[in-house]
């Protein structure tokens, strides 16, 4: 058995928390620029250059790159021979409070009835996976209200297919417009349960936007909605063009015969998220 120390946890997370705030993820720059080259609408390639200075002065400057730097929400794959001493979930959320105040970032969680801000933007949202071994990993990501608020669960009856989820989620996006902040990345999950279709759609978003999924049948899946979603016309910032949409993430489980759960979680183009592995 393996012991971590909170402090450790504390450290870590605070640091995380500051770094995603504050530098995009090298696959988010890359989507910026190879997009902007395919744009030809003006006022797209004007957002993708507004976007990529943007990141540089933020990471210059240590400065958010958004005003919304969001609810921090963790995922975290806990081995089972790993020991925390002091509380794994209250270091993750003291480790959290620290990144926030340490880092100027804006603190945005308040009473869903009073509207009064808690002053920490604490609780932190916290998902925990037991897996093998004596690893702690930690992974954040900053969700910003303007996309959560697109973001939804439908439970569709099995007869639905792929064409009706198809059909759902470039609906979603279409209605969604330029609310949450385009070029978006949009997290998918299918199957398991009401809770489990969202929590996967939200973890989908932490994969590369430039990878490819494993599986080349869902791969095929995740190709044809992008495809599809840029034809939209929606745009960088809802101004038109090419790229509404910079990447499309699948998560599925399996799920009872008789429902077909579908989450689509929507994120921003400003993709943050980190990760550590202590």
């Amino acid at each position: 058995m393996r012991t971590i120390n909170a402090q450790t946890i504390i450290d870590a997370v605070a640091g995380m928390c500051i770094k995603a705030n504050r530098k995009l993820p090298d696959d988010v720059l890359r989507a910026f620029k190879g997009r902007m080259a395919g744009e030809e609408n003006p006022a797209a390639r004007e957002v993708f250059r507004q976007l990529l200075e943007n990141a540089e002065l933020s990471a210059n400057s240590e400065l958010p790159l958004c005003q919304d730097c969001g609810l921090a929400v963790f995922f975290v794959d806990m081995g089972e021979d790993v020991r925390v001493e002091g509380g794994l979930k209250e270091a993750i959320t003291k480790g959290m409070v620290k990144g926030y105040k340490d880092g100027y970032l804006r603190k945005s969680a308040c009473d869903p009835f009073t509207r009064v801000n808690t002053g920490d933007n604490a609780p932190a949202v916290i998902h925990l996976d037991l897996v093998p071994g004596d690893k702690l990993k930690i992974s954040m990501m900053a969700k910003g209200g303007g996309a959560e608020n697109m973001s939804r669960v439908m439970m569709f009856a099995p007869a639905a297919g792929w064409k009706g989820i198809r059909e759902y989620i470039i609906t979603r996006v279409a209605e969604s417009g330029p609310n949450p902040c385009p070029p978006i990345v949009v997290g998918v999950g299918i199957g398991g349960d009401f809770e489990l279709s969202a929590v996967n759609a939200k973890k989908a978003l932490l994969r590369k936007i430039d990878d490819t999924h494993p599986d080349p049948a869902v791969a095929k899946l995740e190709a044809d909605l992008l495809e599809s979603i840029n034809k939209l016309n929606v745009g960088p910032m809802g101004l038109g063009g090419k790229t509404t949409c910079l990447g499309v993430k699948i998560k599925t489980a399996p799920c009872h015969i008789a429902s077909l759960p579908l989450a689509v979680n929507i994120q921003c183009h400003s993709a943050r998220h980190g990760e550590v592995t202590i």
